[in-house]
């Protein structure tokens, strides 16, 4: 689970929103090829803990009843609130898949796909990368491509992560 906590608002609105509350279950098989090829499939589901917004304002408040929940209340109705019942409970989740290649536990390639439903924001991309590992210091480089018209603020964009594994001082061989 990320993001628990209480409402916020990002306005001088009285108005306070839910924290984009997840739940996330995710499985990977790692399989060593030979002495220095492995590979490493990755599986994530994810589901979206806040409530479905309503515009019914049952109490007169000027306000739908959905943001009269509590944070905690938020996280467990979120589960059977949505209008079309368990289908569209189903179509809440989304999915991510990837694969990672290492040559020598030092060389890195990557590729994932990430697919959410139509109703729910339609939000699908490939993402590539590579990685580069030496001794103590590592970098990384990915790439996000759209496969859908669906704008999504990372399309197209490039992001580098350099990495410190401080881990290598205590290990003995």
């Amino acid at each position: 689970m990320s993001n628990v906590g209480s409402k916020i608002t990002y306005t001088n609105s009285q108005k306070r929103d839910f924290l984009p509350a997840n739940l996330g279950l995710g499985a990977a098989w790692d399989m060593q090829l030979d002495d220095h090829n492995s590979l490493t499939v990755a599986i994530d589901i994810n589901k979206l803990l806040v409530p479905t917004p309503d515009t019914l304002d049952l109490d007169n408040d000027d306000r739908p009843d959905y943001r009269d929940k509590s944070p905690i209340e938020g996280l467990f109705s979120s589960f059977g609130d949505a209008p079309g019942g368990f289908n569209e409970e189903m179509r809440e989740l989304y999915y991510s898949i990837g694969l990672e290649y290492w040559y020598d536990k030092q060389f890195a390639l990557r590729a994932g796909y990430f697919f959410e439903d139509i109703t729910k924001g339609g939000r699908r991309y490939f993402t590539l990368g590579l990685g580069v590992k030496y001794n103590i210091f590592g970098i990384n480089i990915s790439y996000l491509v759209p496969t859908t018209s669906q704008r999504n603020p990372l399309d197209n964009t490039l992001r580098f992560s350099m990495l410190f594994d401080f881990g290598v001082f205590g290990a003995t061989e």
